[in-house]
Parts: structure tokens; C-alpha cells; sequence
């Protein structure tokens, strides 16, 4: 029987990381922000639902037309909701189906907005990468050659760490880089128990 594992994690708490190092391990890893992208380009219903949103101008010559997306989404808080009510729909079930295409026992969704989407519906388990605060910050400050300022921004658009650490099955600590390997053993005899 297959499990379906979601994996998120505030900015900075190296959830990309850990699930490079999972595939590299052999286990399918789904990541929900390329797929998104990909069949926002490739998907008939996102796009015409895009388009019905933001006029035909959303593309340009099969690509997203960014700068039109861009002022759709600042010109309403609520407009981001519309495009997610798009995307997501669509996202989950090309999810499901890619998983059903994968033989391994255990397939995982890397998802940065797991719970704020409603994709913890989607998977069996869900995973918290965890690092304190300061730890994020300092890292995606190195990642991104951006300002505090900018990452606790981008860091506000979250869900808190206490809400996350509340509605994760299991919380993966990755305070330091030196216990990934541990962690990932500590994870699979976890999944392996439920």
C-alpha cells in the first residue's frame, strides 16, 4: 500500500533540501510550485480560467504574460484566491495522478503552502521541516542575497510557526545541516510505524 507524504516548511527551513535528499534516496518527490508552473502553461482548464480572470493578455504566445498576472494579483487581495482557486484544483489531481503512476511505497509532495491550500487533504501524512526563526532568516538572507527586511516579509505571508507545528503529523528537525542523514532515517522508521 502506497503512502502519500506532504512535506513543507517555512522559508529558509531547507524543505528543498531535504527533499532532494529523499530523492536522491529513491523516493518519488512531487514539487507542487513546479508543477504549478508547468501546467499553468499546459493545463486547458487553468487557462482558460486565467484568462477568463485577467484577459486574454494573462498569455503571450503559449507563456504566462507575467506583468499582467502581476498587476491582476496587486490590484485585490482577493485576486490571488481567485488564480488559487484555479491552480490548486488542478495541481492536487495531476498530484494524484502522478502518484498513482509511481510504484514506490512512499511518494512525497514538496509543498510550500501545504495547509494554507488545503493539500494536506491530498497526502496520508504531512511533515513540518522545522528551524527556529532566526536560523530561517539568516539562511535564505545567504540563499537569496536579500535583506532581512525583504525575508521577514516574505516570512509575514506564512502561517506561523506555532500554527504549522500544531497541524503537522510529524515535525523534522533541521536546525543544523549535519543531521539530515539521522533525520531522514528517523522520518522512515516513523512512516514505516504508521
Amino acid at each position: 500500500m502506497q503512502t502519500k507524504i506532504g512535506i513543507t516548511g517555512g522559508i529558509g527551513s531547507g524543505k528543498s533540501y531535504i527533499c532532494n535528499c529523499i530523492k536522491e534516496l529513491g523516493y518519488p518527490v512531487y514539487n507542487c510550485d513546479d508543477e504549478a508552473k508547468r501546467l499553468m502553461v499546459e493545463d486547458a482548464t487553468i487557462i482558460a480560467g486565467i484568462k477568463n480572470l485577467v484577459g486574454d493578455d494573462a498569455y503571450q504566445d503559449g507563456t504566462l504574460n507575467k506583468k499582467a498576472i502581476a498587476d491582476f494579483l496587486f490590484r485585490n487581495a482577493d485576486n490571488a484566491k481567485a488564480i488559487n482557486g484555479i491552480v490548486h484544483p488542478v495541481v492536487k489531481q495531476d498530484f494524484a495522478k502522478w502518484a498513482r503512476m509511481q510504484e514506490a511505497r512512499y511518494v512525497f509532495m514538496e509543498c510550500a503552502i501545504l495547509f494554507e491550500s488545503g493539500f494536506q487533504d491530498a497526502v496520508d501524512t504531512t511533515v513540518l521541516i522545522y528551524a527556529p526563526a532566526e536560523i530561517r532568516l539568516h539562511r535564505a538572507m545567504m540563499r537569496d542575497n536579500a535583506s532581512a527586511e525583504q525575508i521577514k516579509a516574505r516570512m509575514s505571508h506564512q502561517i506561523s510557526d506555532e500554527e504549522a507545528l500544531s497541524l503537522a503529523d510529524y515535525v523534522f528537525d533541521h536546525t543544523e545541516y549535519e543531521t539530515t542523514t539521522s533525520e531522514i532515517n528517523k522520518l522512515i522508521k516513523y512512516l514505516e510505524q504508521c
